[in-house]
């Protein structure tokens, strides 16, 4: 079993940056593809960024190409979705996943933990 906890999430204005962060317990966080989701009000969940189990191959939806960047600290158990730029409809709940997989996937079908989500609010 595996527990993920997202933190960093809060109130900003467009054009702020905030870093969200996801800490991970109970299984070697090392192995796994790790990524992050939204999902705003009314709309289903969506993908926003994945990385590999060892950091070197990572994905993001064309939203958010070039404003966000995922990483990932193994020794601390720790993922990362710096997020710059911030626009109004980046507003969400960012939630954090991790496969059993260690290659990463865009689909949320391959990833088998889910944090609670944490709420970003982007206002203009």
């Amino acid at each position: 079993q595996v527990q993920l906890v997202e933190s960093g999430g809060g109130l900003v204005q467009a054009a702020d940056s905030l870093t969200l962060s996801c800490t991970a317990s109970g299984r070697t966080f090392s192995n796994n593809a790790m990524g992050w989701f939204r999902q705003a009000p009314g709309k289903e969940r969506e993908f926003v960024a994945a990385i590999d189990y060892r950091g070197g191959v990572s994905y993001y939806a064309d939203s958010v190409k070039g404003r966000f960047t995922i990483s990932r600290d193994n020794a601390r158990n720790t993922l990362y979705l710096r997020m710059k730029s911030l626009k109004p409809e980046d507003t969400a709940v960012y939630y954090c996943a991790g496969s059993m997989k260690r290659g990463a996937g865009t689909h949320a079908s391959i990833y088998d933990y889910w944090g609670q989500g944490t709420q970003v609010t982007v206002s203009s």
